[in-house]
C-alpha cells in the first residue's frame, strides 16, 4: 500500500460523524470510509452515489417481460394443450412462475453488475487500509494529494476525534 493516505481511526460512530463533518467543512472529501455497519450520515455525505437500483429495476422489467413472453409463446402459441374444456391461455398460472423467475434474474444480474463495477473477481489482491476496518473500528481514508496545504488542519481534526495512522 502506498503512503499517500491519512487514516483516521475512530472507536465509535459519533466521533466518526463529527470528524467527517468537520473535514467536509474544510472542503476535503474522504476517499473512503470503512464502518462495521452502514452509517447513514456518511452515506449521504459521500460524493459517490450508486445507480445500481436503477439497473435492478430495468433488469426486473426486462426479465418479467421476457419470462412472460416465453411462457406465453411456449404454452399458447408453440404447443397449446387443449384438454377438459379449459381455455388455451391460462394466464393466471404464469404469474407465480414469472414472479419467482424475475426475482432470481434481478438477484443474479445485480450481483454480476456489482461485481463488475467494484472490480471484484477471484484472485484479486485486496487493498486493506486497516486490519480492523470492518471489525469494530471506523476508518476514514483521506488522500494526501487532494488536501494540498490543508494537511495540518485535517490531521488536527482527526487527532481531536480519534487517532491518526
Amino acid at each position: 500500500m502506498s503512503k499517500n493516505y491519512i487514516l483516521g481511526v475512530f472507536n465509535d460512530e459519533a466521533t466518526l460523524v463529527d470528524a467527517f463533518e468537520k473535514v467536509k467543512e474544510k472542503g476535503i472529501l474522504p476517499l473512503e470510509v470503512y464502518t462495521p455497519y452502514p452509517v447513514h450520515e456518511i452515506l449521504e455525505g459521500m460524493p459517490t452515489k450508486t445507480r445500481i437500483t436503477h439497473a435492478a429495476f430495468f433488469y426486473g422489467l426486462f426479465a418479467a417481460t421476457g419470462i412472460l413472453g416465453f411462457l406465453t409463446y411456449a404454452a399458447v402459441i408453440d404447443w397449446p394443450l387443449q384438454y377438459g374444456g379449459k381455455p388455451f391461455n391460462a394466464f393466471p398460472s404464469f404469474i407465480v412462475v414469472t414472479i419467482v423467475a424475475t426475482i432470481l434474474s434481478i438477484t443474479l444480474l445485480t450481483l454480476f453488475t456489482f461485481s463488475a463495477r467494484a472490480q471484484v473477481f477471484p484472485g484479486k489482491k485486496p487493498e486493506i487500509f486497516h486490519e480492523r476496518a470492518t471489525d469494530d473500528k471506523f476508518v476514514m481514508v483521506i488522500d494526501k494529494e487532494s488536501m494540498g496545504d490543508k494537511s495540518k488542519d485535517i490531521e488536527s481534526i482527526i487527532l481531536e476525534f480519534g487517532e491518526i495512522e
